[in-house]
């Protein structure tokens, strides 16, 4: 039996969509959603790299989408009959 290793993805740090979506990841873990948001608008408005506004736009649509899961998956939960859950 061979083993084979699949090589993983090189994510180049001068790759601008990469590191606006990096920024955004980093971001995410002391600002809230409507901090997130603010900013996306700001780089769209001044910042110089459509791409590098591209990739944090989508991370935090991700963020936007997780949060609209997690919520929806909340409320059917407290929604939920505990007699019903038998």
């Amino acid at each position: 039996m061979t083993t084979m290793t699949i090589p993983q993805p090189s994510i180049s740090e001068d790759d601008p969509y990469y590191a606006g979506w990096t920024d955004a990841y980093e971001d995410a873990t002391t600002l809230t959603l409507d901090h997130l948001k603010v900013r996306v608008a700001l780089h769209a408005d001044y910042h110089p790299d459509t791409l590098y506004i591209l990739g944090y736009a989508d991370r935090v649509l991700e963020l936007r989408f997780a949060h609209a899961a997690i919520t929806a998956a909340e409320t059917e939960l407290a929604h939920t009959d505990p007699a019903d859950a038998r």
